[in-house]
């Protein structure tokens, strides 16, 4: 059987990755060129400091993992004997994976008995999130390597996310958006509903006039979710429209649906900025 990791661009909150038992690639980020630090799914983040420095006019940046990086989380698994399993977030989304897969090689010829598989999940963040959860109790329970490699890959797509964000310029400046998304985003106080489509980049679904037709549209988006798997709400400094879209949810379902809110974590927060609102699903 082997070790599962994921990584902390998926944001599942740590106590749910304690529970997994996962092991965990911290992804890292600065501010202000501090020190870096990588995410520790929320362990002992300070969310508000690194909010409300955003807000004050501090640059914060994130960083591709290298292949030394790579090397220092798996190679300790291989050297146990055991192999590893990794479900990562898209690959869309970042260069890191190149690295990822010239350590894998370099691995392979030391430890030639042993294995490192991967599976994208073509998702970041809560959607990430929600995946790797599922696919943890699968392996939590004895699942195979194929197995859960089969599910996510059957059952990515099923997993929705849309987003409001209140300052396109944050996803502009880390090439996570295009400019003309950008441009007709800030226009008339028009808010872009974005999502991830099903190769794993963030395009504009749609758009809403004003942020509380946006909390609106997130929920009628909900409303197709399968009650059988957690909703997942998450948030940069924005908890009373994160509650005011849980409540409405909650109602909807008739409570038969656990709803999870979250912070948003500083590595997907500094390209999403203060004020991001979003849902993530499965859909029916």
């Amino acid at each position: 059987m082997s070790v599962l990791f994921c990584d902390s661009n998926s944001e599942l909150w740590y106590t749910r990755a304690d529970e997994l038992g996962l092991k965990v690639i911290g992804m890292p980020y600065n501010i202000d060129d501090d020190d870096e630090k990588d995410y520790d799914l929320g362990r002992n983040t300070d969310f508000d400091d690194f909010y409300n420095r955003i807000k004050a006019g501090s640059v914060a940046k994130t960083s591709a993992l290298n292949v030394q990086n790579y090397i220092d989380y798996f190679e300790p698994v291989l050297a146990s004997g055991q192999d590893v399993l990794y479900i990562h977030f898209s690959h869309n989304m970042s260069g890191t994976f190149e690295y990822m897969k010239q350590a894998i090689e370099i691995l392979k010829e030391k430890y030639p008995n042993q294995n490192v598989k991967y599976v994208d999940t073509l998702r970041i963040s809560i959607a990430e999130a929600l995946l790797v959860y599922e696919a943890g109790k699968l392996w939590k329970n004895g699942a195979s390597d194929e197995e859960i490699i089969d599910y996510i890959e059957k059952n990515r797509e099923k997993q929705k996310i849309y987003f409001l964000v209140d300052d396109l310029g944050h996803l502009k400046r880390g090439g996570r958006l295009s400019s003309t998304s950008c441009f007709f985003g800030t226009m008339l106080n028009i808010k872009p509903v974005l999502k991830m489509d099903e190769e794993g980049k963030i395009v504009k679904h749609g758009v809403a006039k004003g942020r509380k037709k946006g909390i609106q549209q997130l929920f009628e988006f909900a409303k197709s979710a399968d009650v059988n798997y957690p909703i997942c709400i998450a948030h940069a400094q924005a908890e009373n429209d994160a509650m005011e879209l849980k409540s409405l949810l909650e109602k909807f379902f008739n409570n038969k649906v656990e709803v999870w809110v979250q912070p948003i974590g500083p590595t997907v927060g500094t390209h999403c900025g203060p004020g991001t609102l979003g849902v993530s699903y499965r859909e029916k």
